[in-house]
């Protein structure tokens, strides 16, 4: 690390931040101050995506790791999904003491709060974008989300 970062940012500041990745199984954490900022990335960070319409090379190590045969089954959920609008961790009901807002069967029309994203110590309120019912909750209680993660089906 260049003397450049220990100047920005201490050791000890670098490793809180290190341990609140993993512990939240985060991909990556950044912050700022003005226009110096560090970012810290976890095992669950994943590569860049390559642009729309930009070839794509393939590594030998994916090549020989790629299955023999492509499944017949679509691994895209069938309906409509409700996803993540923000980073944070799921939470099915508004209080721990009070029933999910939704559970698989449930009709959910437009507008509904469906469930909460805690985010920077804020309660945020997630509503469906769509009328519909309930078919697959695809995240636990207390899971931690990414952005635009597919947390619900919906039919």
């Amino acid at each position: 690390m260049s003397e450049k970062i220990y100047n920005m940012v201490d050791l000890e500041t670098i490793e809180k931040l290190a341990d609140i990745v993993a512990a939240k199984e985060l991909g990556e954490i950044t912050i700022a101050d003005g226009e110096k900022y560090i970012t810290v990335k976890g095992k669950k960070c994943l590569p860049p995506m390559p642009l729309a319409g930009a070839p794509v090379a393939a590594s030998p190590a994916v090549s020989a790791a790629a299955p023999a045969e492509t499944p017949a089954v679509s691994q895209k959920p069938a309906g409509k999904s409700i996803k993540a609008p923000l980073v944070g961790t799921f939470y099915a009901a508004p209080s721990p003491d009070q029933p999910p807002f939704v559970q698989v069967g449930d009709t959910v029309k437009k507008g509904d709060v469906v469930l909460i994203i805690e985010s920077m110590k804020l309660m945020n309120e997630v509503t469906s974008d769509v009328d519909g019912v309930v078919q697959e909750i695809l995240v636990k209680n207390g899971d931690a989300v990414e952005y635009d993660q597919p947390l619900m089906i919906l039919s």
